[in-house]
């Protein structure tokens, strides 16, 4: 291990792969742990590597999963041919049979072959949510289907348009239009859904794909809300970084207000990310909305109900419209533009990335006294879990008050440049 604090956001996405397998992987072996899949998040704090999940999350829009699988090329133990998430044996059938001629034919190193089956994996998960059903393979084998089955298509991808990098759309989309063209060449296909999807998205790589709204942005956004339901956008997204769709489907059913600290809960887990979120600032504006709904004779629990909605409430193209028309209500650009709602989002990882950056540097002091070559060890061995924990959240509410109490304006008027 080097003796300077390692750099994380200096590193490039291929530096962070090389620096995995010539030093984190060595270190995770000298320290006992498992190689050859992905190691936890408390696997690399043990080796002074836990600062790679913000530069991941922060840099380069990973996840420690998406990194290890797609760009390390680990697998998980559960990670087989029999993993793909459907019912339909003609589609876990024609996935098989692709990735094996892959394999066969063009000779592919297993990684490719990995990341090619957690992609496809990822496709069919989204599209069983979205649909419920993944038979696709037999509803593009007529060609009167065409307009529908491009329709449930466009359905995952914009979902991936919101919530991944640009890159891992493009990545994701050759995969998906990759399997479709195979069964166009074994005749079990009459048409490829997505193949001109590249002209609906503007997929532009190599720069910057997920720009974070500034602390000012945000205290203009509070300002500008003109509704509870405004409100609770703005706040489920930049102040409890849930993503839009979540947003659009929070229930009262998954609110834990008893506890001196609110939480949300996801009984089926979140995609990338923890079962639960702590409501570390905003807990008024969640039980004001409760509350209020619940005044209601006919409320179904939903914090953004909809009577139009077979679902009951709004969809996540709706949150999306709802935070736009408040940026453009408060004169807030990105860019020049208008911000989408995954930019909200992203302040929240932003600022609690900042507020870890703080923490390990706030130790280096400590570090040093200890000889050790970087603060994270430190922090890993001599500050418990709990009052890690403790530090985290309360510098976190400190950032966020200063945003949402209109602490940092100076700036608010300004297009915010990543």
């Amino acid at each position: 291990m080097s003796q300077e604090r390692i750099r994380w956001s200096q590193k490039s996405l291929s530096d962070l792969v090389a620096y995995f397998h010539g030093e984190i992987e060595p270190a995770l072996r000298r320290a006992g742990h498992e190689t050859g899949k992905p190691p936890t998040y408390q696997d690399l704090l043990e080796t002074g590597n836990g600062g790679i999940q913000y530069a991941l999350r922060e840099h380069h829009d990973r996840t420690l999963r998406e990194f290890f699988v797609e760009d390390v090329g680990l697998t998980e133990e559960d990670d087989t041919e029999s993993s793909i998430p459907t019912d339909d044996e003609g589609v876990q059938e024609e996935i098989d049979a692709y990735l094996h001629a892959l394999a066969t034919r063009k000779d592919l190193a297993e990684s490719t072959i990995r990341t090619r089956r957690y992609r496809l994996k990822t496709y069919v998960d989204l599209y069983l949510d979205y649909h419920g059903e993944a038979s696709f393979v037999d509803a593009v084998q007529d060609e009167s289907n065409r307009t529908a089955e491009i329709q449930r298509n466009l359905d995952v991808f914009d979902h991936m348009h919101q919530e991944f990098a640009a890159s891992s759309c493009v990545k994701y989309h050759g995969a998906v239009s990759a399997f479709y063209e195979h069964l166009l060449r074994r005749s079990k296909a009459a048409f490829n859904p997505v193949r001109d999807f590249t002209d609906e998205y503007d997929w532009r790589v190599g720069e910057p794909d997920n720009p974070a709204l500034s602390p000012a942005q945000v205290s203009r956004l509070v300002d500008a809300v003109e509704t509870p339901a405004e409100e609770i956008v703005v706040y489920a997204l930049c102040a409890w970084g849930l993503r839009r769709g979540e947003v659009a489907s929070l229930h009262s059913s998954q609110l834990d207000l008893s506890g001196s600290e609110a939480v949300i809960h996801f009984d089926d887990g979140r995609k990338n990310g923890p079962g639960s979120v702590s409501v570390l600032y905003g807990r008024p504006i969640l039980e004001d909305r409760v509350a209020l709904l619940g005044e209601r004779s006919h409320w179904n629990g939903y914090l953004l109900p909809s009577g139009a909605a077979a679902s009951g409430h709004v969809t996540g193209q709706t949150v999306q419209n709802r935070f736009q028309r408040i940026c453009e209500r408060s004169d807030v650009r990105v860019r020049g533009e208008t911000p989408v709602s995954k930019m909200g989002r992203r302040f929240w990882y932003s600022t609690y990335s900042a507020v870890v950056e703080d923490l390990v540097t706030g130790i280096e002091g400590v570090a040093a006294d200890q000889g050790s070559a970087d603060a994270s060890v430190v922090l890993a061995n001599y500050v418990s879990q709990e009052k890690q924990r403790e530090l985290r959240r309360n510098a976190m509410r400190e950032r966020l008050a200063a945003a949402f109490d209109g602490q940092n304006r100076d700036d608010a008027h300004s297009d915010h440049r990543i």
